[in-house]
């Protein structure tokens, strides 16, 4: 379908929408102050299971 089709091409070319959009939603005020709020709460981060600095 058309979904699959439009996902085809975007990966096919790197994915600029995908990463453009991804990037978008990381800048995002809340993404900045969650990530405050993780950093103060030392006992989340060992059971992290996704290292964004790795990912």
């Amino acid at each position: 379908g058309k979904f699959v089709r439009d996902f085809m091409q975007e990966n096919a070319v790197g994915q600029p929408m995908f990463k453009a959009t991804r990037r978008l939603n990381d800048e995002h005020q809340i993404e900045q102050v969650g990530e405050k709020l993780r950093a103060m709460m030392p006992w989340i981060s060992k059971g992290k299971m996704v290292d964004k600095a790795r990912n």
